[in-house]
């Protein structure tokens, strides 16, 4: 009971959340870095991903790095960034965690995008190519509203992954909630280190939450969304089959 009383007490006590140093305002860090990781590595996981997925060259290789690269544990990672002084001397350990960060997240963003974009209907793709089509036209208007909801469910998984991970921050002195756990560890305040705990994982049930009604809001568009000139086309190749 003391320790749950002495939770409470802490998540009551306006100086845990005013200031500087409060939770609103290193939660609000958290997100900027959050935002920005996610950002990036959805830029880079899914223009690699549907380019390679597209074209049908490369993906094998890029998909089996990419899912290596997920062994580097992102502390280790940060360690060594962080031991380059052109990074770690800038930001206050913004850049070296958004590096971190990014290698942590491209892999699920770039596997989802390619196999998504791989497995979009050939029947679908030849219905597009029947009505006159351009290769860049089936990309944009045919294969990328077919590939959303699984590239969604990718970003999705890493969204949640980077603002759970984004706490390692705190160890390059980030002023993000992470700081509480590493304060609380320091001095042995489990109070503390469990308060921060409780508030990072809520702000991954929030990301979570946001992703999944994105998720819900791309999942139905599939063949809804493509042009009604191909959807006649891909039904009259169907019926001939």
């Amino acid at each position: 009971m003391n320790f749950l009383s002495g939770v409470a007490h802490w998540f009551t006590s306006s100086a845990n959340w005013d200031g500087p140093s409060g939770i609103i305002a290193r939660a609000i860090s958290q997100i900027e870095l959050s935002a920005v990781v996610i950002a990036v590595a959805a830029l880079i996981g899914i223009g690699i991903g549907f380019a390679l997925g597209h074209s049908g060259h490369g993906g094998f290789l890029a998909v089996n790095a990419a899912n290596a690269a997920r062994a580097v544990p992102s502390l280790a990672l940060l360690t060594l960034l962080v031991c380059w002084p052109v990074i770690s001397l800038k930001g206050d350990g913004f850049y070296a965690s958004s590096i971190a960060l990014v290698a942590l997240a491209v892999p699920p963003i770039l596997t989802n995008a390619y196999v998504a974009m791989r497995e979009v209907d050939p029947e679908v793709i030849e219905a597009a190519k029947a009505v006159g089509m351009s290769s860049w036209q089936r990309f944009l208007r045919v294969e990328v509203p077919l590939a959303m909801p699984l590239t969604a469910a990718g970003l999705r998984t890493a969204a949640v992954e980077v603002v759970a991970t984004s706490t390692l921050a705190a160890y390059v002195t980030y002023n993000d909630l992470g700081i509480f756990i590493f304060a609380g560890l320091n001095t042995n305040d489990t109070v503390e280190s469990f308060s921060g705990a409780v508030l990072v994982a809520a702000l991954a049930g929030c990301t979570d939450v946001v992703f999944m009604i994105l998720y819900r809001l791309v999942a139905p568009g599939g063949r809804h969304r493509l042009p009604s000139r191909v959807r006649q086309a891909s039904r009259q190749l169907a019926r001939a089959v």
